[in-house]
């Protein structure tokens, strides 16, 4: 044991201890540790094994950016995997797991990997794997599959809830260090709505581990005192517990509040996390910074540590690091860390400088070793000894602890997360934010800003500025006095380390060290985001937060260029992970998406419909009668019903948009690409809309009530997409049409009146003529109902095939004249149907849903050719519908498919083959789009999308599914099945 509680120090409380479990051995920690810190007190240096090489690996630091102690954490549907130790607050009864081992943390047979390390450098998997093929799916897949990932995701359902909010304020504080803190007090007092949100369970950042005075109180105490006045004033509200993860487009943050993830029973009326969109007038990015490491051989043995870390466990949760610590250090902080060892009765053997004098005055019992470095230790689980190189030669020096600190990078990502892109600053030797951020500031440590009184006072003299700027009068700031405040001058960064004989790591949690980035550049991979992709190195749950930098300054020592010419990588949300449950909120179970009931839903029910979800929409599937023991005979039965009577079918669920201008005509005319310009008054148009590709986006009929109104319907998955396709034609692509558009589907009942006596049964409420002669097929109007007292739209469409309607009333009116329409037609035979019955009628009809506009179709493919006009001097899609590839004559095309014996059938998803062909990708002809039975014909019948199909009717074909194992001879066809000449549509 190294690591070990001191007898005092620290602000836990050590008149509550908790119990834990860490991989099953029960432990102690106190409130107010993280577990990181209860391991450490516990001397449990080991905790986690690395990624590639299974190397052992300990705490390297105290915060967000902990790329070793990755754990899981409870059990069940509450085991939460990759859950850093360093953030994880101890509550009594927590269970942690380590990971990435087997079959234990202390003996893992992974490590074996060390010995393949010269195999398994930067972009071996690019390199190999790749003979003999066979053995790709049976041996290299699996094996690989096996070892991918970190941790292991919990297989039962998550039984807590969580939450979404929305937050406005003038000034969101981003960080509640010395510089936040100051900033909201300012804000606060001022009387601006204030938002601080802080990743910690206490505000104070560095100061809950600063031994610094301000105004006479500890560091740690003006912290306290500070936020207790920001949680009296109404007008502030402070979130701890709280990550800022992305900053977005309208000045808006995403943040995740962890809400109950410290305690041990989450209560049932909490969310466990809530996620939060904070709408910001001004925000102050106050994040402080990212201590650096160094990289030097075995820089990952457990006892290894950040000298911020250190300082954090050893003032905040007064545990010591080891009886015997060094310090290697390249600024000024190496030292502050080494009087506060010294002072809590940690023996510091020595401090390792890099320059040749430091800026303070040591006068402590450390030995020092000036113009020095690091370059190697020593030990297994646990560092036993450093190896220091200085003066040409390399000194062993046994510790049991070593901090590293390397100098600051500036947490800045969320001011890189809209585009902008960090500049290298020589003089601070950091990069920095860029300039201009519109809608937010950086200050303190985020801007490079060393020193107490600095970040205090830079943090005040920025909330002012916002106050002012907002119009609110500001008072006077007070001016705290510090004592004991250390101003860090920034030094060179150390990026190379001569003597280095082991593994020097960059990225400590995807394994890759320094020969890798060596090879990287040397492999013609040096673009700095080309080098993150092959080495690996910032890609893991950490983002690279201790190792881009480093990877950086490395790139541009490989090639000879200055650090600012290779510049970062991309900033992305999420700065921290973030979970599904968080992201998905309320919406998850039945909650997962609103249910939308059609004006006719209760109608249905009333009737015995039996339901199935089509994307947000409840619809009536299929009406069983009593006695009717299959959802098959209740099928054929309306399907029978619809032939020979009538059938009544709820159609509200189609999307509904009304189109209206001087200019709505020549709108649909470059939307459509068939024409829709001369459409005359009172008829109705079936139409393909294209993408900007060509091929087909959706369909649907749009009728022209009046000379500058129309009325269109889409498919109902598709409504809101047309919709915002619709709104793009209009207000970017052209803005000078005079046209204006209004989604109408909540708006309307609609209801499919089919068969060959729908119009008998019609006519008893219309009171409009509508025969043949005065309401042709395709004749669309608004009629009056009940002698007047009702109005709504008739549309002489179909899509069974049969004379029908589709009659559209005020939505609140649907299931009355439903139920008119049912009595009316009671002596006709009339009777309810489903989308199972509509499936199967428009099947044997040919006619295409989105089943066959599968996103990969163009007009032609669909016998829907000679619908495109030529004539029309520009739509959208033309240009792109003329490519090479989409009119080849080997294009999928519609056809139709039945069985050769009519007692076998076949499913949708099921491939063509030809006959006698192997069933394999290269013989694959084309697939199923939509299949069913057909009382009509007798047998299943399917249309398909098959290579050169409109010149294969006739050919023997085999129907295969390898997924259900059955393979069914049949016949391609054409995909009209009943009534080709369409002489019931004209009755």
């Amino acid at each position: 044991m190294s690591s070990y509680r001191l007898p005092k120090r620290g602000l836990v409380d050590r008149n509550a201890p908790l119990s834990f479990t860490f991989d099953g051995r029960p432990m102690q920690g106190l409130e107010g540790d993280t577990l990181a810190s209860a391991l450490l007190a516990n001397g449990r240096m080991l905790v986690g094994r690395s990624f590639k090489y299974h190397r052992p690996r300990g705490i390297l630091t105290a915060g967000a950016a902990e790329p070793n102690a990755l754990v899981t954490v409870g059990r069940g549907g509450r085991a939460e995997p990759n859950t850093r130790a360093t953030m994880q607050e101890l509550y009594e009864g927590l269970e942690a797991r380590s990971q990435n081992r087997w079959p234990s943390l202390d003996f893992d047979i992974g490590a074996l990997n060390g010995l393949l390390s010269p195999f398994l450098g930067a972009g071996f998997y690019y390199k190999t794997f790749m003979w003999p093929a066979p053995l790709w799916e049976k041996l290299y897949e699996p094996v690989i599959r096996k070892a991918a990932g970190l941790g292991k995701a919990s297989y039962e359902a998550d039984p807590d809830a969580y939450e979404k909010s929305w937050a406005h304020c003038d000034l969101l504080v981003i960080g509640a260090g010395p510089t936040g803190l100051a900033a909201a007090l300012t804000a606060g007092r001022a009387g601006a709505r204030v938002i601080l949100v802080d990743e910690g369970s206490l505000p104070g950042g560095s100061l809950l581990s600063d031994t610094a005075t301000i105004d006479g109180k500890a560091a740690a105490d003006f912290a306290r005192d500070t936020s207790d006045e920001l949680r009296s004033m109404p007008n502030v509200r402070v979130l701890v517990r709280t990550t800022a993860f992305g900053w977005y487009d309208g000045n808006v943050f995403g943040a995740v509040e962890r809400v109950q993830k410290h305690v041990r029973e989450p209560a049932s009326h909490l969310p466990i996390e809530r996620l939060w969109r904070i709408v910001a007038g001004k925000a102050l990015l106050a994040t402080g910074a990212e201590e650096r490491p160094l990289v030097f051989g075995g820089n990952d043995r457990p006892g290894v540590m950040m000298a911020g870390a250190m300082r954090a466990y050893l003032n905040r949760y007064g545990v010591a690091p080891g009886r015997a610590t060094a310090i290697f250090t390249t600024n000024d902080s190496g030292y502050t860390l080494a009087q506060e060892l010294e002072a809590a009765g940690v023996d510091v053997v020595a401090i390792v400088d890099s320059r040749p004098a430091a800026g303070v005055d040591y006068r402590g019992k450390a030995r020092l070793v000036r113009e020095a470095v690091v370059c190697g230790t020593k030990g297994g689980k646990a560092i036993s000894a450093i190896e220091v190189h200085h003066g040409g030669r390399t000194e062993p020096i046994a510790v049991d602890a070593l901090a590293m600190a390397g100098g600051f990078d500036p947490i800045i990502h969320l001011a890189c997360h809209r585009g902008g892109k960090p500049v290298w600053s020589a003089e601070k030797a950091a990069f920095l934010a860029p300039g201009s951020l519109k809608g937010l500031e950086v200050a303190g440590g985020a801007a490079a800003t060393t020193g107490l009184a600095a970040c205090l006072g830079e943090g005040a003299a920025c909330a002012e500025a916002i106050v002012r700027e907002l119009g609110l009068p500001c008072p006077p700031v007070a001016v705290v006095k510090v004592e004991s405040d250390e101003g860090i001058h920034s030094p060179a960064p150390l990026w190379s380390i001569p003597g280095i004989k082991d593994k020097a790591f960059v990225d400590f949690q995807n394994d890759v060290h320094l020969k890798d980035i060596g090879l990287a550049v040397r492999e013609g991979y040096s673009h700095v985001e080309l080098a993150k992709r092959y080495t690996t190195s910032g890609m893991a749950t950490d983002q690279g937060k201790l190792s881009n930098v480093n990877a950086i300054g490395l790139i541009a020592k490989a090639r000879g260029v200055s650090t600012a010419e290779v510049g970062t990588t991309t900033f992305r949300p999420f700065y921290t992970p973030v979970s599904f449950g968080a992201l998905t909120g309320a919406h998850a179970g039945h909650h997962f998406q609103p249910v939308r009931k059609s004006p006719l839903h209760d109608w249905a029910k009333k009737h015995g419909a039996v339901f199935v979800e089509t994307g947000l929409w409840y619809r009536s599937s299929w009406f069983p009668l009593s006695g009717e023991r299959t959802w098959r005979e209740s099928v054929e039965r309306e399907v029978l019903n619809v032939r020979k009577n009538a059938g009544l079918c709820d159609v509200s669920m189609l999307g509904k948009i009304e189109i209206a201008g001087s200019d709505a005509a020549e709108f649909l005319n470059r939307v459509y690409c068939n024409a829709f310009l001369k459409l005359p008054v009172g008829k109705a148009r079936y139409g393909l809309m294209l993408r900007e590709d060509g091929f087909i986006y959706d369909d649907g009929t749009t009728s022209r009530l009046e000379e500058n109104r129309f009325f269109m319907t889409t498919t109902t998955a598709y409504a809101a997409g047309v919709m915002n396709h619709l709104e793009f034609c209009a207000q970017v692509l052209w803005p000078e049409l005079d046209v204006r558009l209004a989604s109408i589907t909540d708006h309307w009942a609609q209801m499919a009146i089919a068969g060959p006596k729908s119009r008998m049964i019609l006519q008893k409420i219309v009171d409009e003529d509508i025969s043949d002669a005065a309401f042709p097929f395709l004749a669309a109007k608004e009629v009056s109902l009940f002698g007047g007292a009702l109005h709504g739209c008739l549309f002489r469409i179909s899509f069974s095939g049969e004379l029908a309607y589709e009659l559209a009333v005020p939505a609140g009116y649907g299931e009355s004249i439903a139920d008119a329409l049912l009595e009316a037609g009671k002596d006709h035979g009339i009777m309810p149907y489903g989308v199972e019955t509509l499936s199967v009628l428009r099947i044997e009809k040919g006619h295409v849903t989105h089943n066959e506009i599968n996103g990969t179709v163009v007009p032609a493919d669909l016998g829907f050719g000679k619908m495109v006009s030529a004539g029309k001097p520009d739509f959208v899609g033309k240009a792109m519908l003329q490519r090479e590839g989409l009119t080849a004559p080997d294009r999928p095309q519609l056809v139709g498919v039945v069985p050769l014996d009519p007692q076998q059938s076949f499913r949708s998803g099921s491939h063509i083959l030809a006959k006698g062909a192997a069933a394999t990708l290269e013989n694959d002809e084309g697939y199923v789009t939509s299949s069913a039975y057909s009382p009509h014909v007798g047998s299943t019948i399917a249309v398909a999308l098959v290579r050169n199909g409109r010149n294969r009717h006739g050919e023997e074909v085999l129907v295969w599914s390898g997924l259900h194992g059955e393979s069914t001879p049949a016949r391609l066809c054409n995909p009209v099945f009943f009534d080709p000449q369409n002489e019931r549509l004209h009755v």
